[in-house]
């Protein structure tokens, strides 16, 4: 939802999501000089509470030593930023936020000027509008998780209840809401699923349980044989031994069971599942970036999303039917029969759904975009969506930025729209590839972050740990989740989830599906509100990772200004100017 208010002191904007709300503040001048921050009040009807938040950065002639046991209040340390997120809040709640300017000294600090005030509604957690989005926390590398829960290894944790607890959190409700889907189906609806990672139990006996009550559950797993050898070893078909072994441990039936498996070369990606009600109307759809297995739970960002849309349903239960039937080359297929077949299946897929030509065109609602295609067109238009976004882009990309986006970021300027990257590793040359690198930066408008962690402690904040470092995630340990975002605080915002990172292969190759959503306010405002969340959480560790050895000395970056003087960083045509400035054209909330 999204808010706006007005006082004496200014103007505040603020947008909420299910557990973050995302604040702007347009300061007068009055307010702004001699301005040493804001002590952030938030009041709670509901528990009949109000405090001030809590903060990180504190005054160094104040507290010249912060150390990790270091927790301050707003009030005596203030919020040195117009822009500002409250990450703790609680679903479909009414809140109050009080921004007081704090003026004078450090040591004698002044709080007696009026607080800007605004009043904000977070969405519900489950409702009956066409969109749910669930995120998981994805901060394993967190101060928040090392001090509930410390550095050691989920498996080593101890009691089992703290290692649950852990793992609760993690998730957040990511967990919870894929099984109540599941929990969703009657006796007599058909539950169609296709999942590539399937080794999260708590999904597995959901899926036995409704079969157990008379629901029709077929699962289509990936099962591809890609057994092979090399330096380190003999290394067994991924996913599928995990995969069958789950399927065995949760006693689900052979016949309930369809093992992706030609194509052996590409994986089958998707993590979806199409409920039926009673066996003939296909009515929802779980899908998103997910999957089951405890660390795409718990571990790395990801997010689910619950569409409730008879059409697209009945497009997934038509993709569904068609992976069903295991299509493509086989391993012992001629070379020429192989490619037939591949075309062939690529022409089936495109078949299935209507999508625009150019996604900038894409109708108001909801498109179902899926994999594999016969040419990267709908790739080429992903990253036009982001070149050519008027105010704002928003991206995630576990697995790098692909040129396709780098070819057409590349000639934008400082003026042009701002484009944000969240990746699970720093954008850099890669020495096996062949291809030029290419440098998109701030001179473009493109400012990104990455999974990183504060590998040593930094004054108050202790050292961190990450999800592989807790034995959650092998390979992508920070950023796993695939969105893009299109002018989110527009009132014709676009946002594009699913299972295919934007690149070449999950285009073209792998069995992928994808969401296109326009014009749905609330959609926009929680996948607004969550990036916020993310990109902040790792910029902030991106930028002490550039640092190196300098950030333990860089006091100027981790104490508050003892002046007004933060303000500057506001100065036009600075970082934080644009993004305030997008948050000051905020429109009214579309409908669905």
């Amino acid at each position: 939802m999204r808010f706006k208010s007005q006082s004496p002191g200014g103007k505040l904007f603020a947008i909420t999501g299910v557990n973050t709300v995302s604040f702007a503040v347009l300061a007068t001048k009055k307010t702004k000089a001699g301005l040493l921050g804001f002590a952030v009040e938030r009041v709670d009807p509901v528990a009949d509470e109000q405090y001030f938040m809590t903060g990180f950065k504190v005054f160094a002639s104040v507290i010249p030593h912060p150390d990790i046991n270091t927790q301050v209040s707003t009030y005596d340390n203030p919020v040195q930023s117009f822009l500002w997120d409250d990450f703790t809040a609680k679903p479909d709640q009414d809140y109050e936020y009080r921004f007081y300017p704090v003026k004078g000294k450090p040591k004698k600090l002044k709080h007696d000027a009026a607080p800007l005030v605004i009043n904000v509604r977070t969405e519900p957690l489950f409702s009956a509008l066409p969109h749910d989005v669930f995120f998981n926390r994805g901060v394993a590398s967190s101060q928040a998780y090392v001090r509930r829960y410390g550095t050691t290894p989920i498996a080593e944790l101890k009691p089992p209840w703290k290692r649950d607890a852990a793992l609760r959190w993690l998730s957040r409700h990511l967990g919870e809401a894929v099984v109540r889907f599941i929990e969703a189906c009657a006796p007599g609806d058909r539950l169609l699923s296709c999942f590539y990672e399937f080794r999260y139990e708590p999904v597995a006996l959901a899926l036995k349980a409704a079969i157990d009550r008379g629901v029709d559950v077929r699962l289509i797993v990936d099962a591809k044989v890609n057994e092979h050898t090399d330096s380190d070893g003999f290394h067994p078909s991924f996913p599928r031994i995990d995969n069958l072994a789950m399927i065995d441990q949760a006693q689900i039936p052979a016949a309930n069971v369809i093992l992706r498996e030609a194509r052996s070369a590409h994986i089958q990606h998707n993590k979806f599942m199409v409920r039926v009600a009673s066996g003939t109307s296909p009515v929802e759809v779980w899908t998103g970036s997910t999957n089951m297995s405890q660390g795409g739970i718990s571990g790395q960002t990801n997010v689910g999303h619950w569409l409730r849309d008879p059409g697209i349903a009945a497009q997934f239960v038509r993709y569904w039917d068609l992976l069903a039937t295991d299509p493509g080359g086989r391993d012992a297929d001629t070379v020429s029969e192989t490619k037939k077949k591949n075309k062939d299946f690529r022409a089936e897929v495109e078949a299935l759904s209507t999508i625009a030509a150019d996604l900038r065109y894409a109708p108001r609602g909801t498109t179902a975009v899926f994999s594999p295609r016969l040419s990267t067109t709908v790739l080429g238009s992903y990253a036009q969506l982001l070149d050519t976004a008027p105010k704002q882009g928003c991206i995630t990309l576990a697995f790098g930025v692909n040129n396709t986006f780098k070819d057409l970021l590349k000639d934008n300027t400082a003026q042009s729209a701002l484009v944000f990257m969240l990746l699970e590793k720093k954008d850099k040359p890669n020495p096996r590839s062949k291809t030029a690198f290419v440098v998109i930066n701030a001179s473009n408008n493109v400012y990104k972050a990455w999974g990183s962690f504060i590998s040593d402690p930094v004054y108050q904040w202790a050292r961190e740990t990450n999800a592989g470092l807790l034995g959650l995630n092998q390979h992508v340990s920070y950023v796993h989740s695939k969105f893009l975002l299109i002018d989110p605080l527009s009132k014709d915002p676009i946002v594009i989830t699913g299972s295919a990172n934007f690149s070449p292969d999950s285009t073209n190759e792998n069995d992928e599906n994808m969401l296109v959503i326009r014009g749905d306010g609330r959609a926009a405002d929680i996948y607004f509100t969550e990036f916020n969340r993310l990109f902040n959480h790792y910029y902030f560790r991106s930028v002490l990772e550039d640092l190196g050895n300098e950030g333990h000395t860089d006091g100027a970056s981790l104490f508050l200004a003892e002046n007004a003087d933060w303000q500057q960083k506001y100065m036009p045509g600075t970082f934080r100017a644009k993004r305030l400035q997008v948050f000051a054209g905020l429109s009214p909330v579309p409908g669905p």
